[in-house]
């Protein structure tokens, strides 16, 4: 398990210096595919979007840019290597000018070249595209990381979170990959003996250490969090991309005015490029040490993050970020007890999915609608899940869809079925991974799911918990004052055994608010009580719906939105 501290020491300035080409002499790469697509003979439609992709990022056309990597490649994609490979690097490296932005293009080319074979070639990638595809990504972070100068490169927000999603989510399938060839052993067949012996010998090749540090150096270059401290704090009239911005520096603390002036003569901060990358390593952190198991440091890396969907103009027109970031905050609450930030994490997320919908159906975005339905579900599962825990009320209209669509599974849940408990945390749950490579000598049969058998247990031993005190919350319901005796004996326990139960169920139903500084515990549950001289007297918390409350928060909304509408320069 990784730790902050040990993290922080690990990745002091300078912080990814790891030659790629030192793998070139360690690493031997079948290039009898490449070979393939040098004497592939391209259609003129492809020569001409790669041309016209160039010559957009050489010229910094945004709107351009935005067309072709969005709608552009997934065209041609759909069209010529629907079940192939683009054209490799060497192949196109003749079309392209040299120029200053040539290594850069090709490097972001080659990028796009292995996700869409991690995507679309049959049978997966090969060791050799994982190692070369691992290779390119420290070409790339190279150039970015040990520039002395932000680069002059302008890249729509969607392709800088696809580079880091992809880039954890390739570390995710390696580690995978790895486990699978290593658990067949030395009786396997001689290929896979000999990509076993590959992974042996290049152990830092996709090396938990190295993703982190990448993680980490883009935090630290972007200075991203000093930037989230003083925008969490203060109300600014700011957006993406507007350098005219103006801040009200009257609503900032010293620390604060401090903060700002560093950033003002921070180059690397003010480029949006370092910006986004770092942004979105901060969600990249959260949902690494979600699959490690370590939930504090996941939400830790969150500190300065607005979570609250309506504020986080960052990430405004990236609907895949926010739906990430709000599945591994909401799962990372749900594994630390703190129901009551889950439920309302998991709601936000769900209404913002159903307000966005359309927006995931144009047939160049099939892949990511496919993603989208998933996490949905696993959502709707884990808020269910949280539900049962801790019944608190929640938004009408996602109630109603989960008592519609999931009602067999909620009556089960309510009855404690553990089984069915197992499997929608199976459905659910990330897919969880060992930051320990494993013993290439002797790994165990259950290498592959210990990460996962681990945190089941952790999940099952809270179930095991929350199921002894759910006949006691049915039964409050019915009373507002009730004997100790008496609801002993309805659940067949002493009043001894009962009055731990009662502690236990208290302890249970208090949380910690995340916008809490002090760590102070309140309950929102439906049920609450306290107990004088051995009765319990029962508090019904359910509070009716007060419809002043709903028409005054749409009218400060409204203002709100007006007042940021003359903050935008015409």
């Amino acid at each position: 398990m990784y730790h902050q501290e040990s993290i922080e020491n690990d990745y002091e300035y300078q912080y990814y210096q790891q030659d790629a080409d030192s793998l070139d002499n360690r690493v031997v790469i079948d290039l009898e595919f490449e070979r393939q697509q040098q004497s592939y003979k391209m259609n003129d439609a492809v020569k001409s979007f790669i041309t016209h992709f160039y010559r957009s990022i050489q010229n910094g056309k945004i709107f351009e840019i935005t067309h072709d990597y969005e709608y552009g490649w997934n065209m041609l994609s759909e069209q010529y290597f629907k079940t192939t490979t683009w054209p490799s690097v060497e192949s196109i490296e003749s079309m392209i000018p040299n120029e200053s932005m040539k290594s850069i293009f090709l490097i972001l080319y080659k990028e796009m070249y292995f996700r869409h074979i991690y995507a679309s070639l049959q049978g997966g990638p090969t060791l050799e595209h994982r190692f070369e595809s691992y290779r390119n990504y420290v070409q790339l972070f190279n150039a970015i990381l040990s520039a002395e100068r932000p680069l002059d490169l302008e890249l729509p927000i969607q392709w800088l979170w696809d580079i880091i999603d992809e880039f954890i989510y390739q570390f995710q399938s390696f580690c995978q990959y790895r486990a699978k060839q290593v658990k067949k052993g030395p009786n396997a067949p001689s290929n896979i003996v000999e990509e076993i012996q590959m992974l042996k010998q290049n152990s830092d090749v996709w090396n938990v250490h190295s993703v982190l540090n990448v993680l980490h150096s883009l935090v630290s270059k972007s200075n991203i969090n000093k930037q989230l401290e003083v925008l969490k704090h203060a109300t600014l009239s700011l957006t993406i991309g507007n350098s005219n911005a103006n801040i009200d520096q009257t609503q900032f603390t010293k620390h604060q005015q401090e903060l700002l002036m560093d950033l003002e003569n921070d180059l690397f901060a003010q480029s949006s490029l370092y910006k986004m990358l770092g942004y979105f390593s901060l969600v990249g952190l959260l949902r690494l040490n979600s699959l490690f198991g370590d939930y504090y440091l996941a939400v830790n890396a969150m500190h300065y993050v607005e979570l609250d969907i309506h504020k986080q103009s960052l990430i405004a027109r990236v609907p895949s970020c926010i739906i990430t970031t709000c599945y591994y905050v909401g799962f990372a609450y749900l594994m630390m007890r703190r129901y009551e930030d889950a439920i309302k994490v998991f709601v936000d997320a769900l209404i913002y999915i159903q307000r966005t919908r359309t927006m995931f159906q144009a047939p160049a975005r099939s892949l990511l609608n496919d993603m989208i339905a998933k996490q949905n579900e696993q959502i709707f599962y884990l808020l269910a899940i949280a539900l049962n825990f801790y019944p608190m009320r929640i938004d009408d209209s996602i109630n109603s869809y989960l008592k519609e669509k999931y009602s067999e599974r909620l009556v089960k849940l309510q009855r404690g079925d553990r089984d069915e408990l197992t499997n929608m945390f199976h459905y659910a749950c990330p897919k969880f991974l060992s930051p320990v490579p494993p013993n290439f000598e002797g790994v165990t049969d259950q290498y592959l799911m210990e990460p996962y058998n681990q945190q089941l247990k952790v999940f099952m031993d809270e179930v095991n918990q929350q199921l002894s005190i759910s006949d006691i919350r049915s039964f409050l319901k019915l009373y507002t004052t009730l004997p100790i005796a008496k609801l002993a004996s309805f659940i067949n326990k002493t009043p001894d055994e009962l009055k731990a139960i009662l502690l236990c169920f208290k302890h249970k139903m208090s949380n910690i608010e995340s916008d809490q500084i002090s760590e102070e515990f309140r309950s929102s549950s439906e049920v609450d009580f306290y107990i004088i001289n051995d009765m319990v007297h029962i508090a019904d918390t359910k509070v009716a719906t007060r419809f002043s409350d709903f028409f005054i928060r749409q009218i400060q909304k409204t203002n709100d939105i007006n007042n940021s509408l003359k903050m935008v320069p015409i």
